[in-house]
């Protein structure tokens, strides 16, 4: 009898222990995340170089000590929020691809609203990839995180272009078209972070006037044909 009391004591004892350690577990990621857009939020505000981690402590209501234990240098921490914002940004239109289904029309659709969605078209988050953008030039760790997800991304584009001209039978050639697509919606960003009023609701209809006179058989103001 007491053999099973200590082992159901035990058990218990070990659920509180698993329970405590999701718990903390759970702390650290939201202190993390808490961090991460205290950050965004400073890059939006002060720039690059004038973000300081007394800044983002103060941003996230947390102390000074909270920031070097999660991320110990300022390099660190901003690092993690450009990994936070290209792995949120690469999820976001992938997801958008994937519940469009398999008609390349449809997924050229849902790849360019995917970029002006109010989720990741906001005027913070652009002011921030603006600071990181300034600095990729110098700082390669920057140009890897986000190369990877690019080339994925053209690839994907230029796999769209090939589909539609196969389909329409359209005269123009794949690589040069998808760039012309890429970089209209880099532009139209860019647009956006000077903050000279244009709105993300008319740089999405530029882009959808954009790939309706690129692919006029697939797409039309109004959606896919």
């Amino acid at each position: 009898m007491r053999t099973a009391v200590k082992m159901r004591a035990g058990a218990a004892q070990k659920e509180v222990t698993e329970v405590e350690k999701k718990g903390r577990k759970a702390s650290k990621e939201t202190r993390r995340l808490q961090l991460i857009e205290a950050t965004i939020d400073s890059l939006a505000r002060r720039g690059y170089a004038d973000t300081t981690l007394a800044d983002v402590a103060d941003g996230a209501g947390l102390s000074r000590g909270i920031v070097n234990f999660h991320f110990e240098s300022k390099e660190k921490l901003l690092v993690a929020t450009l990994q936070f914002m290209a792995d949120e940004y690469a999820n976001h239109w992938y997801a958008a691809l994937e519940k469009a289904g398999e008609r390349p029309a449809d997924q050229m659709w849902a790849l360019v609203a995917a970029d002006f969605d109010r989720k990741i078209c906001t005027k913070r988050k652009l002011a921030a990839w603006c600071a990181f953008w300034g600095e990729a030039k110098s700082r390669p760790t920057y140009q890897a995180l986000c190369g990877a997800r690019d080339v994925k991304y053209q690839e994907i584009v230029v796999s769209l272009c090939a589909r539609l001209k196969e389909e329409g039978g359209y005269d123009y050639v794949v690589e040069p078209m998808a760039l012309a697509v890429s970089t209209m919606l880099e532009g139209l960003w860019l647009r956006l972070m000077m903050g000279d009023g244009l709105t993300r609701e008319r740089a999405h209809e530029a882009a959808i006037e954009a790939i309706a006179a690129m692919f006029p058989k697939h797409i039309a103001r109004t959606g896919p044909k």
